[in-house]
């Protein structure tokens, strides 16, 4: 089962932003607090992925407004653009988390959710119809790609995938772990690096 039924048939960017909260593809809908859509223009030339929704994001039922989202939105400035330009979306579309004690813990999406949640994934494209496509993270690159991506050897450096190119990069919330560390300034400059790539290809 996945989310196929509930895409409508050759949709507006808005029929498809009215359409998700009713999604059944999976279960992660049921313990989620809504569905977690997407952000951006429908012509934007550049398209972000992320994995799926965080905490922040599934309280306030937008993408990346927590820490990762505040710190993407300063590598984008840096990068040569800004987050009112480009679309921003994730491969699954409901937070799939853990329940420690009051704490909600990220937990990765397996493999079906990526799958369940694609028919989305590909109306999105299709009907932005970017130039480029920026992947952050590996659950994000095998929802894109359709296959196994290993993040630090395929990184900022852009992949030809039918009409529009794509590039690999890390996600933002793997270069906020690491905030306050000797490593952080080289992550936050390699994030940059990998956007001002995506950032020109696109125009």
């Amino acid at each position: 089962m996945d989310a196929s039924a509930w895409v409508p048939a050759d949709p507006t960017l808005e029929e498809l932003q009215h359409a998700a909260p009713d999604c059944r593809g999976c279960e992660l809908w049921k313990p989620a607090t809504q569905v977690v859509f997407s952000e951006g223009p429908p012509t934007a030339r550049l398209v972000l992925v992320g994995e799926q929704p965080g905490d922040h994001e599934d309280r306030d039922g937008e993408p990346f407004v927590g820490p990762a989202g505040r710190l993407l939105d300063e590598a984008l400035v840096d990068a040569g653009t800004r987050r009112e330009r480009v679309y921003l979306t994730n491969a699954v579309k409901h937070f799939r988390y853990e329940q420690r004690g009051k704490r909600r813990i990220h937990k990765k999406p397996d493999v079906g959710h990526i799958e369940a949640c694609h028919p989305w994934l590909d109306a999105e494209l299709e009907v932005v119809d970017p130039r480029v496509v920026v992947v952050l993270g590996a659950t994000a690159g095998r929802a894109v790609l359709g296959r196994t991506v290993k993040v630090g050897a395929e990184r900022g450096t852009l992949q030809q995938l039918d009409a529009r190119q794509v590039l690999l990069t890390t996600h933002p919330s793997a270069v906020v772990r690491l905030r306050g560390k000797p490593e952080f300034p080289e992550a936050y400059a390699a994030l940059v690096g990998d956007l001002q790539v995506a950032v020109r290809a696109a125009g």
